[in-house]
């Protein structure tokens, strides 16, 4: 039995603890959280602070779920209390320096330290990418997606989920973007440039909710990320794939429909065939965070390497910072 604890018990939380539940092999024994009434109503056992749980439950997992500003300190305390992986929620720190930073130390206590970046887990993604290796769709030319949530209008945006969406004078990329950016390099490898152009259409928030983003990557794909958050799409649940994919190559085309189904037409053809239901599951994302809590569980017995490993994530952080230096520049920026 793997042991976690989890560090944060806020919005986001609930489906790290049901994803651990459900894990045969990995047992929750442990939570804390500044507002210990929100630790409680977890039904989990609660701990003071985060010192107190390390030192008395000795997990061998830390999942941190709090906000950036948490993340370094929580990060030294797993390291000064010997536990041997930590999965750490995005934004990653606050900052790319302190990402370095925490990576070089982990790195250095040789403790395993594993991003929490969960969209290229899910189920679409994943078909899609095996798609495309098997060469449904021919040489890969082109990626489009429309980022559609419809969550951004009106003067109480975001107020009855996560209200600190309006503060942060980074939003849509730093919050939302990076989830997109990662799922390229998933699909098509590092990109070498990005070309970004990003506008607040929302007066009540701080930061940017709309947006283009290009990237080029080495085998000659071109990933468009088409983003903003005040449009919808057609989907009974606009945030199961927050938006609509066209994944082209010379050979056909592969759809993702709001519902995240994949459906293939090939190049020429009038008509498509579905390759992957519309998605069933009651939890977020095509259950991502579950899928990524058992991916590394795998990977921890060896039967699979890691991904989102901090070492490598730092670059889609360079790429979060390229994408926002480009939109101040109006330039095309090489990564």
């Amino acid at each position: 039995m793997i042991k976690v604890a989890c560090i944060g018990a806020g919005y986001f939380s609930r489906f790290h603890f049901d994803g651990w539940s459900r894990l045969d092999d990995a047992s929750l024994i442990g939570v804390t959280d500044r507002d210990r009434a929100k630790a409680e109503a977890t039904g989990l056992p609660v701990f003071d602070d985060l010192p107190q749980m390390l030192e008395r439950a000795k997990p061998d997992i830390l999942d941190i779920i709090v906000s950036p500003e948490g993340h370094a300190d929580a990060i030294r305390q797993a390291i000064a209390h010997g536990v041997e992986t930590v999965i750490c929620q995005k934004p990653f720190c606050t900052s790319l320096e302190e990402a370095q930073t925490m990576t070089q130390a982990a790195d250095d206590a040789g403790m395993r330290l594993i991003i929490h970046e969960n969209f290229r887990f899910q189920p679409w993604y994943r078909v899609i990418r095996q798609a495309m290796n098997d060469g449904a769709i021919g040489r890969p030319l082109q990626a489009t997606f429309r980022l559609r949530p419809g969550d951004g209008q009106g003067a109480d945006a975001y107020l009855d989920r996560q209200p600190y969406f309006r503060e942060m004078e980074r939003f849509l990329i730093r919050e939302t973007g990076v989830h997109f950016v990662d799922t390229f390099r998933f699909l098509f490898g590092n990109p070498s440039s990005v070309y970004a152009d990003l506008r607040r259409v929302n007066e009540v928030i701080s930061g940017e909710d709309a947006g283009v983003v290009v990237m080029e990557h080495a085998t000659g794909v071109r990933s468009i990320l088409d983003a903003n958050r005040n449009l919808d799409h057609a989907a009974e649940n606009t945030r199961c794939t927050m938006g609509e994919g066209l994944f082209e190559g010379s050979g056909g085309t592969l759809t993702l429909g709001g519902d995240g189904s994949v459906h293939l037409r090939k190049f020429g053809a009038r008509s498509s065939k579905t390759i992957l239901g519309a998605d069933t599951s009651p939890n977020f994302g095509g259950d991502c965070t579950f899928r990524l809590q058992r991916h590394v569980i795998e990977a921890l017995k060896g039967l699979r390497p890691f991904e989102n490993k901090a070492s490598e994530y730092l670059f889609v952080i360079e790429l979060e910072a390229s994408i926002y230096s480009s939109a101040q520049t109006g330039t095309k920026i090489e990564v």
